[in-house]
């Protein structure tokens, strides 16, 4: 008797089994699609007319997102005010030491445009990254790491690589609205990651950086061209002190590397969708208002790229509204995941 009922639960047991089987091979075959089609494409909109100023109160259909000339469906829309969270990273490396009163100085200015729900961290960049306060909203202890930023103690200027370990770190796993505000004179020594990486991260990141300017120079006060010199007698001619060939070539060079440091500091609030400032400014205090304003009203679109798109290449983005006369900033690229490795 106890062999038969056993033998009959065993029988009863195959096809509940069968049954579970074949669920859960069905269940493991449409995994794959559903984890392909959340890969969602996040792309962050700034839209504002002629004179720089924000156009609010426009709809998902006043918008059109295209992948490689393609349009695509826009499956995620959101213009929502949310609170900020922002990092403002101080170059205090050797070369700013004669403009770091100015770059904290307008650290704490961007500070006071931020509100009680908004949050902030400080970063401080020279031979290596200073993490001087994390994400807080608490003013306090915010404009007191500003002020505690002092000059590097050594050589070098980490600044592409502060601006990875924020992205790659601090903002990982931060949700919400997010952005990068670097206060620097943009001339890089020392840093681990390219620039062409950089960039690439900068554009994946979802954080708009912002990038402001502060201009630094070879005896840029007490620079003097030796024709203001006066003339003098020297072997019955009348001639010129002698020029300086050593000191006008240091100044070209200084000069070349302000312009290379612009040019990078430009593409990098253009591959995030920021902006990029002079710190010479006449107006500081108006240019991060109107940096704290358009953070809090920026659109934010959503797509879901086609299967065959899941490559593993870059692909171009582009996005156009309907509003007559408006401008357009948003994310130009982004690098599709890639089926092999999974993602």
């Amino acid at each position: 008797m106890s062999f038969r009922r056993t033998a009959l639960a065993a029988l009863l047991a195959l096809p509940i089994c069968a049954s579970l089987v074949s669920t859960l091979a069905q269940e493991s075959q449409t995994d794959a699609p559903i984890k392909v089609q959340t890969t969602l494409v996040s792309v962050p909109v700034i839209v504002s007319d002629r004179e720089g100023r924000y156009i609010s109160g426009l709809k998902a259909g006043d918008f059109k997102l295209y992948q490689d000339r393609a349009e695509q469906t826009i499956s995620v829309f959101d213009a929502v005010e949310e609170p900020l969270n922002v990092a403002l990273l101080i170059d205090t490396s050797r070369s700013t030491q004669a403009v770091l009163d100015d770059i904290k100085n307008a650290g704490v200015k961007f500070l006071k445009e931020l509100r009680p729900q908004d949050r902030a961290m400080i970063v401080s960049l020279d031979y290596d990254v200073h993490v001087l306060s994390q994400l807080t909203s608490d003013r306090k202890t915010l404009e007191k790491a500003v002020k505690s930023a002092r000059t590097g103690e050594e050589f070098g200027t980490v600044l592409r690589d502060a601006i990875a370990e924020v992205i790659d770190r601090s903002f990982k796993r931060v949700d919400g609205r997010k952005a990068i505000i670097v206060l620097t004179d943009g001339k890089d020594a020392g840093s681990r990651i390219t620039e062409q990486a950089l960039l690439d991260d900068a554009a994946e990141s979802g954080a708009m950086i912002y990038t402001v300017f502060f201009e630094t120079q070879f005896m840029r006060r007490g620079w003097i061209d030796a024709t203001s010199f006066p003339r003098r007698r020297v072997w019955g001619r009348d001639r010129l002190p002698p020029p300086r060939p050593r000191n006008e070539q240091r100044r070209q060079r200084v000069e070349m590397k302000n312009e290379q440091a612009i040019s990078f500091l430009e593409r990098l609030a253009d591959v995030s969708a920021g902006r990029y400032y002079n710190g010479e400014a006449s107006d500081l205090k108006k240019t991060f208002n109107l940096i704290a304003e358009e953070l809090r009203h920026q659109y934010r679109l959503g797509f879901y790229p086609d299967n065959h798109k899941i490559d593993g290449n870059r692909h171009t983005l582009r996005v156009e509204v309907t509003a007559p006369d408006a401008v357009v900033r948003a994310r130009r690229s982004y690098q599709a995941a890639s089926l092999s490795n999974g993602s």
